[in-house]
């Protein structure tokens, strides 16, 4: 059982290490603009007089060449480190996306050509830094409590980011928008590629085969089932527009947004801030059943305050099953794969997210928006299954060998192994 002390200096705990609050703080500024870019391009092409559709059509392009580019610049960094990769690439990612607020939507190919260059080069900083913990804070439980304290940092993210973006074309213009929030991210890239966790960090030696990541079928079981909470999630904004349509005032969807943002804070910051015992794929398990149950009793629509605080309770899992997620990548990627393993984690959950945001639609133009908050619920169970039916898979971890990168941090194990410290997360009185 954890200390008190030890729980609640946990956070501090981390940021007070060495270079720990910079490539947290970086890695966030650096990753706005994929955080924004979707809300971005819209405004920008409803600025220059483009359809919603011509808008919704360049968001989703940048959107799917984000979900290409992902795992492939993943597997670059593992093969040629960081900064060689990681900055490069911002920096193309930014051009592309000054080229479109110079060229503007007319003629359509330069603009298309334009976001699917910065989608295709945004740099996988998120899964980079996920590589970098463990040579960072040295010691298992620290490193998934930073997983814990990633996943609540990108909640404020995605909280942040769009509101500075709307500010932004409020004070100056959307195309000012795009190039502010694009040079932002590359000082965040540069931020963290010249630390010297960044310079320092080498993946392990790999074995050379073309799937890469993906030839581990517990990384396939844990990438199956966060396609469904993609599309719970995805499903999730689509059904809350139709929710403030139908209650007459738009600004529901902010309260119904923040509500859900506010439930992943606080259930990320809980389960980060205690000791978990007990093996991560059979947590997740847990966790996903209960973020599937939290999506429930949104079918019932009820008044404005009622459904705000239900969608509270539907995002308090959310922060928890990503956070968990990471630890159950960590242990299932092949050795020297990391990196493109976090990534494909990103990729299948954006791609997820779209799929949701797909299907949403049409079920609230057939059966009205109970139903498209049933495709939530059954995302989360769908994803549910998915876990319950690879148990063999998962259980046994993909690798036993120790992370690149820290072959000088001695208190840190493999997360394979199953007698290693207990994790962040459970207290050892309570297993999943």
């Amino acid at each position: 059982m954890a200390t008190e002390a030890g729980r609640g200096s946990g956070y501090l705990d981390i940021l007070r290490a060495p270079h720990a609050a910079r490539l947290l703080a970086g890695t966030l500024v650096g990753r706005l603009p994929n955080g924004t870019g979707p809300v971005a391009i819209v405004l920008f092409a409803r600025s220059e007089g483009g359809s919603y559709s011509l808008a919704g059509g360049l968001a989703a392009a940048y959107g799917l060449a984000n979900a290409v580019g992902q795992p492939l610049l993943g597997r670059l960094v593992d093969l040629k480190g960081q900064p060689r990769v990681q900055l490069p690439a911002a920096v193309v990612s930014a051009l592309g996306m000054v080229l479109l607020a110079v060229v503007g939507i007319a003629p359509l190919p330069p603009a298309y050509a334009a976001v699917v260059v910065a989608g295709l080069f945004t740099p996988p900083l998120e899964g980079g830094l996920r590589a970098l913990w463990p040579s960072v804070l040295g010691s298992e439980d620290r490193v998934h409590r930073a997983y814990a304290l990633d996943a609540v940092a990108q909640e404020v993210m995605f909280t942040v980011g769009p509101l500075l973006v709307t500010l932004l074309v409020a004070l100056q213009s959307p195309a000012a928008a795009l190039v502010v929030v694009n040079v932002l991210g590359v000082l965040g890239a540069l931020s963290v590629v010249v630390s010297k966790p960044s310079r320092d960090w080498r993946s392990a030696p790999r074995e050379a085969h073309w799937l890469g990541a993906l030839r581990s079928p517990g990384l396939l079981a844990l990438l199956g089932s966060f396609l469904f909470v993609g599309i719970a999630l995805g499903s999730i904004t689509v059904a809350g527009v139709a929710y403030a349509d139908d209650h007459g005032d738009s600004s529901v969807y902010g309260w119904l947004m923040a509500a859900l943002g506010l439930g992943a804070l606080i259930g990320g910051v809980f389960y980060g801030a205690r000791q978990w015992a007990g093996a991560p794929e059979r947590r997740l398990r847990v966790i996903v059943a209960l973020l599937a149950l939290g999506y429930l009793p949104l079918i019932l629509t009820p008044g404005v305050v009622a459904m705000t605080v239900l969608s509270g309770v539907a995002g308090v899992f959310l922060a928890p099953a990503l956070a968990c997620g990471f630890i159950v990548v960590d242990r299932h990627a092949p050795r020297g794969t990391v990196t493109e393993a976090f990534s494909w984690l990103v990729t299948t959950f954006g791609v997820g997210a779209a799929l949701g945001t797909a299907v949403a639609g049409p079920a609230v133009e057939l059966s009205g928006t109970s139903a498209s908050f049933a495709v939530a619920a059954a995302g989360g169970f769908a994803a549910l299954l998915v876990l319950l039916a690879t148990t063999r898979v998962l259980a046994v971890p993909g690798r036993s060998v120790r992370h690149a990168g820290h072959a000088d941090n001695s208190a840190y194990s493999s997360e394979n192994d199953r007698n290693a410290a207990v994790e962040p997360g459970f207290s050892s009185g309570h297993r999943a």
